[in-house]
């Protein structure tokens, strides 16, 4: 079943289906890269980046899943709607840093997703924001990697 939101014009019913379903899968797909982009920054200790999993009451690692996969999920929208805008506004900056303020700005949305989750008693903890600009690095080239690897071939 298809959301509203896609069935909203009548003409263009159904090449909207099809985007639609092309964006919800790559969101998926990103959010699960994310979840493990940011586990492996989970594994390093220097960085002193850490999940603390959701209580649900399960034994095993299910919980640690879950927890990763809503914390890429926030730290995707996050880096969506607020970092879309803090890229068009630092447009400058990117000019007169050749680039590389998008480091210090990708430490502030993992920084930001780390505050959004830290009134529950679950979510991503950073210590310190400069170890989250590496672990945003981190996170970026895995993201990178993922994405040459599972970008949608062009038909010839």
């Amino acid at each position: 079943m298809t959301p509203l939101v896609c069935d909203a014009l009548p003409i263009v019913r159904d090449i909207g289906r099809r985007a639609c379903q092309t964006v919800r899968m790559r969101f998926i797909i990103r959010v699960v890269v994310n979840a493990f982009a940011i586990w492996v920054v989970t594994l390093i200790p220097a960085l002193t980046v850490s999940v603390l999993p959701i209580d649900f009451g399960w034994d095993g690692p299910i919980s640690q899943i879950v927890t990763l996969l809503i914390v890429a999920a926030i730290f995707a929208i996050v880096n969506t709607i607020i970092g879309t805008v803090i890229k068009i506004v630092a447009f400058p900056l990117y000019i007169l840093t050749l680039g590389l303020i998008s480091l210090v700005i990708n430490g502030f949305l993992l920084w930001l997703t780390a505050w959004l989750t830290h009134w529950w008693n679950w979510g991503l903890r950073v210590d310190d924001f400069w170890w989250g600009v590496l672990a945003a690095l981190v996170i970026t080239v895995i993201n990178w990697f993922f994405g040459i690897i599972l970008r949608p071939q062009r038909k010839r």
